[in-house]
């Protein structure tokens, strides 16, 4: 069947390609994590779809880059619209298909999808550059619409995350191949009906799914691609580096992350223990989650003593649930990718102070994919669990003595997605924000986004930064044209 139910809604499953939808000869199984059921069989689609994905979204923007921006805008803003209507379907399928909170979704995750949208829509009209003079030269700078973006977008917020990219490149006038993760692919669908209910014109979105390496393989590796954006793991990233760079395609990507939270023992001890618990949300299944907490010597006792207490009481079960916190991992496989970490932790010496393990009991319950929040001690650098992403409920906790040596920590990783620093002290907080390596760093707050900053990661989390006009940067051809003065009749 080429449309299943899920949580009461109707969901196509086959690619939407150049304005219609587009079956493949197989399929595979979209499976929720919530209880192991197979909720659909999707398209499974590969490089002919890939190709025609590509030459119809190549077709269609001659025209959308054309298009006057303030009628791209509207066009945009009707699409927003559309996804404020239907915020409750969205919200249910995603749940279902992804395991992350239901009321998560409804008042935080799916309408900033409409935002992510809306944003760049609005954005577009405002994008100008003041003339300026070069020896009686005029200077005028423009952003010319590049051409077809692939975007190739992960499964722990996937269509959030889709439209984080999506926005801007439709915006910026260019048209877009997306491929949905294979974890979690209907919201893509979902929103590929919303785009075209709306008014967007045939081929301007597209939406490829499959296999990594079936489908999105092909993708990044077409010639008629003008850019690529990504966000997952860093090995993938590496691929898809290669092939863009057989094409001489620009990449945006946003990778891992082995984020620190910085306690100082100035700290509001309460603020520092509801930010450390709040490191649990969503499974633990957010790259910029703040997994090493490290704690000055002064604070650790009583910090530590509180933040197992609290993160003892933190609820696992259903994520439709209003009274859960915390739900399942996306799937078996993760659950086995989580549990070798925590497992290989523990060889090598590292304490268990909570958790340790799945939920076995809610599983066997629910035939889902629960991890039990979890909380190491005993780990030094040396240690895989406090140098990879595990991706999952597990931090790690350390202490420091002075500032310097609280800043080494925190910057010792190769990653530098984000940092979260908590101090009572205005000087430190200032101070210490600019030595920490971090594409976003938060004091005394956590996950404060406005769409108008630079965000992106320092080493292996990330290549360049999209948001406010550094996302039409990204996903334009900025163009300089000198005029002379003279010549003119």
């Amino acid at each position: 069947m080429s449309t299943t139910s899920v949580a009461g809604v109707d969901v196509d499953t086959r690619h939407w390609i150049g304005g219609e939808r587009v079956a493949s000869a197989e399929t595979f199984d979209d499976v929720s994590p919530i209880d192991g059921q197979v909720i659909a069989q999707v398209s499974r689609g590969g490089s002919a779809e890939a190709d025609a994905a590509v030459a119809a979204a190549a077709a269609a923007f001659p025209a959308w880059a054309a298009l006057p921006p303030a009628e791209r805008a509207a066009i945009l803003h009707r699409v927003a619209d559309g996804v404020e209507m239907r915020i409750e379907d969205l919200a249910q399928v995603e749940t279902r298909d992804n395991g992350s909170l239901l009321r998560s979704h409804r008042r935080g995750v799916m309408p900033r999808v409409a935002m992510n949208v809306r944003f760049f829509a609005d954005h577009l009209l405002t994008l100008a550059h003041p003339d300026f003079e070069t020896r009686g030269h005029r200077n005028h700078v423009s952003w010319d619409p590049a051409g077809v973006t692939a975007i190739v977008t992960p499964w722990n917020a996937p269509l959030m995350l889709a439209t984080w990219r999506i926005g801007p490149a439709l915006a910026a006038g260019n048209t877009v191949v997306a491929k949905p993760p294979e974890w979690a692919p209907l919201t893509a669908s979902l929103f590929a009906d919303i785009a075209h209910e709306a008014g967007l014109p045939p081929g301007v979105f597209n939406v490829v799914q499959g296999l990594g390496s079936e489908a999105g393989a092909p993708l990044v590796a077409h010639p008629g691609v003008r850019r690529i954006c990504f966000t997952g793991s860093v090995p993938t990233s590496v691929k898809i580096a290669e092939s863009a760079a057989r094409n001489v395609t620009p990449v945006s990507f946003e990778l891992g992350g082995k984020s620190p939270l910085l306690v100082f023992d100035d700290a509001d001890l309460d603020l520092a223990v509801d930010l450390a618990v709040e490191q649990f949300d969503n499974s633990g299944q957010v790259c910029l989650a703040a997994v090493r907490i490290l704690v000055q010597d002064d604070l650790y006792d009583a910090f530590r003593a509180r933040f197992l207490e609290r993160a003892a009481q933190v609820t696992q079960g259903d994520p439709r649930d209003e009274s859960v916190a915390i739900g399942p991992l996306v799937g078996r496989t993760h659950l086995e990718r989580v549990d070798g970490f925590v497992q290989r932790a523990v060889a090598e010496g590292a304490r268990v102070v909570l958790g340790g393990g799945p939920n076995t009991e809610l599983n066997e319950q629910t035939g889902g994919f629960y991890y039990r929040p979890t909380v190491f001690e005993g780990v030094d650098r040396s240690m895989e669990i406090t140098c990879q992403e595990v991706f999952g409920p597990v931090l790690t906790l350390q202490r420091f003595g002075t500032e310097a040596e609280g800043v080494a920590m925190a910057n010792d990783t190769e990653f530098g997605l984000a940092a979260t620093i908590v101090t009572g002290d205005h000087a430190r907080a200032e101070r210490v924000a600019t030595q920490v390596r971090a594409g976003t760093v938060w004091v005394n707050c956590f996950f404060v986004r406005d769409l108008s900053a630079p965000f992106g990661g320092s080493g292996r989390s990330g290549i360049g930064r999209e948001g406010g006009t550094w996302s039409f940067d990204f996903y334009c051809d900025v163009k300089n044209a000198v005029f002379a003065p003279r010549g003119w009749n």
